[in-house]
Order: structure tokens, then sequence, then C-alpha cells
């Protein structure tokens, strides 16, 4: 058996990015999270954040050092989100939302990893899970 449990992101200050991610997504700091180690829980799977001493922050979209992942979030309103995320401490990098509303922007977090809100044409959520278009 096969389990994904952790998705890690390096950082000098995982209070403070795990603060901002709790912001983000609505859910709280994980109890026991320190200055090593803080985590949100979603469902069985922790997004977590590790200290890391020199962390060196990301320089997309150049590749001299690359952003190595990137999170999406689907929401049902793209500009309600951007406002809250921008007030939070986001910055938007790219604009690829077409005049129907729907496609990405990208953004980075405070410390510069890249994160997409995404509104894909079809979706329409079922409490907090998203109901994709079928394929036929």
């Amino acid at each position: 058996m096969l389990r994904l449990t952790d998705f890690i992101i390096d950082c000098p200050d995982t209070m403070a990015l795990a603060g901002f991610y709790a912001e983000v997504t609505g859910r709280p700091v994980k109890d026991g999270s320190d200055a090593d180690w803080a985590g949100i829980t979603f469902g069985e799977i922790e997004l977590a954040f590790q200290r890391v001493d020199e962390y060196r922050a990301p320089t997309w979209p150049s590749a001299e050092h690359p952003k190595q992942y990137h999170l999406d979030f689907e929401v049902d309103d793209i500009e309600a989100e951007q406002d809250r995320l921008l007030a939070l401490g986001a910055t938007l990098q790219r604009d690829n939302v077409g005049a129907e509303g729907y496609g990405f922007r990208v953004y980075t977090d405070p410390i510069g990893h890249p994160f997409c809100l995404c509104r894909n044409k079809g979706v329409v959520w079922n409490g907090d899970e998203p109901v994709w278009p079928s394929k036929s």
C-alpha cells in the first residue's frame, strides 16, 4: 500500500508560511507546530512547512533556481479570491484568465513559492469537492 501523507515545503520561517496558507485555505495550523515544522491538515494529507537554513526562493519563471513544484487552487470567483490573497501578501505574477473568466493566474507566496488560482469551465462544486465535467 502506498499513501501520500505529506507535501512538504521548505522555508525560512515555518509559522509565518503556515499562517499564510492557513489564511489562504481557511484551515488552521496544526497543534504542535513549531519553528522547525508546521502543518495544515487536509483529511489524511498534511501540507507541511520545514525550516531550512539558508533558504533560497525559486526564481520562477527563470530556470536559474526553478520552482520545483506549485499548488493549484480551484475557485468559484477568481477576482474575489485574488483580492483576498493579495491582501494576505501574495503577489500576482501572470494572468492567464480569458474574457469569459476561465483559466488561471500564477501568484507567489510571501517567500517566492508559486501557486495558481484556477477557474475551469464546467466545474461545479458539491460542498468542498469539485465535480469535473464528463469527457464524453
